[in-house]
């Protein structure tokens, strides 16, 4: 179990997380406080498409087949994501490489070029992307989710933005991106794995140059709903996929383990409620599974399905009667079924600190999103203390009619939302 850690800060405020393991290899993470839920409408998808630039050629490096020739000419591999509060860049490699990783790293965030020629062609690419997306319901239908909870405001808009936004970017519109999020004071270093010495010196070394500043936040979101809420897309497809749940509450709220093992109990995995009720019992799905989101203001939790579109319908009330169920004297919770949660909860927790990359993110998301570390142990005491009756009141307080809403992707007839009007109840 990883349990030690150092944190140090150097002098432009950049946060330094050391956490030695018995590995050969090191994963070198940096996350910045800078996601979707930062853009203005007009920026949408510059955070996802900044992240794209950076591997696009810097000024020792300037054409992206050299970064990529050198990060795997020494066995490693590397890439980056976008979420909507935070973007990270990643490395992994035999930690004798970590110096080399953290000059590319650092070369990547604070030299790239962002040549016009190289934009314009990365405009295609990222076009690419929102269409694949657009056609993958069984992705898409979560984002269409999102949207009905938070509208057209940064927290519901896609990641990857809309075609119109993308074609429109230039060099400035990125340098000015980065200025208003990119700093070390908005950023967290992460240097997990074996041979993880001297990393505030070398973090000096190749951050120490990263000068900070003043950066924006973001647009609070507001949770305002009286009754349940829908959202229909109707497209071509084979199947409906569906997505039904209920608002929750922000990343920091104290009862976040309860919500995990409630989401466990509900449908996360083979052994769940709704696995066993929509798939086992009656052939309803191939896949139903729950899970949660939580950002600094506001989270939700969901069950998502795909289903025959014909049986749309009867899925929706046995999952929600899933719903009413967990919540009654007769089908509540029992020990042995939040044992067996805290188990598979805890157990693929332990399973995936074995890599350095896992443990990257874990400490990099605490320090960052949560401003203080939350240890794996601690994390696991946490899920322990969870009771009974927690979970219980928790499904009580959630599931109820003013926080449900129902999103769905599929090859719907006319009149569809007001059918829907009596099945979303609870």
């Amino acid at each position: 179990m990883v349990s030690d850690y150092t944190l140090e800060q150097l002098h432009n405020n950049l946060r330094v997380l050391t956490i030695p393991m018995d590995t050969a290899s090191v994963t070198v993470l940096l996350l910045i406080g800078a996601g979707s839920r930062y853009e203005e409408k007009e920026e949408g998808g510059i955070s996802h498409f900044l992240e794209h630039m950076a591997f696009k050629g810097t000024k020792k490096r300037p054409v992206t087949r050299m970064i990529a020739q050198e990060i795997e000419g020494m066995g490693g591999v590397f890439n980056a994501y976008t979420a909507k509060e935070y973007t990270g860049y990643w490395m992994k490699a035999q930690s004798k490489h970590m110096p080399k990783m953290l000059d590319i790293l650092s070369d990547m965030l604070l030299s790239s070029l962002y040549k016009t020629e190289e934009i314009n062609r990365e405009k295609g690419v990222i076009i690419e992307e929102i269409n694949m997306y657009e056609d993958s319901p069984i992705r898409k239908v979560g984002e269409v989710y999102e949207y009905l909870l938070y509208d057209d405001t940064p927290l519901g808009r896609d990641i990857a933005g809309t075609k119109g936004t993308v074609s429109s970017f230039t060099r400035r519109n990125f340098l000015s991106y980065m200025q208003k999020l990119y700093a070390p004071g908005n950023a967290v270093l992460v240097l997990a794995g074996g041979g993880v010495t001297d990393s505030k010196s070398l973090a000096e070394k190749f951050f120490g140059s990263w000068q900070n500043h003043e950066v924006t936040s973001y647009e609070k979101a507001v949770d305002v709903q009286s009754k349940p809420a829908s959202r229909i897309v109707t497209k071509k497809t084979e199947q409906t996929h569906l997505c039904v749940g209920v608002r929750a509450f922000s990343r920091n709220d104290p009862r976040r383990y309860i919500l995990n093992l409630l989401t466990v109990i509900l449908g996360g995995g083979m052994s769940s409620r709704l696995f066993t009720e929509v798939r086992e019992r009656r052939g309803l799905a191939y896949y139903v599974k729950s899970d949660v989101d939580r950002f600094h203001d506001v989270g939700y939790f969901v069950t998502q399905a795909g289903v025959e579109t014909k049986k749309m319908e009867e899925a929706t009330k046995v999952i929600l009667e899933e719903y009413k169920k967990i919540q009654s004297s007769k089908f509540k919770v029992q020990n042995t079924e939040l044992k067996r949660a805290k188990e598979y909860v805890k157990g693929n927790f332990i399973l995936s600190l074995e890599d350095s990359q896992a443990v990257a993110t874990v400490f990099a998301n605490s320090a960052l999103l949560e401003d203080k570390i939350r240890t794996p142990q601690q994390i696991l005491d946490g899920i322990d203390k969870v009771t009974v009756s927690e979970v219980t009141e928790l499904a009580r307080e959630l599931f109820v009619p003013e926080r449900l809403n129902f999103a769905a992707i599929g090859p719907f007839e006319k009149g569809i939302e007001k059918k829907l009007e009596k099945v979303i109840q609870l």
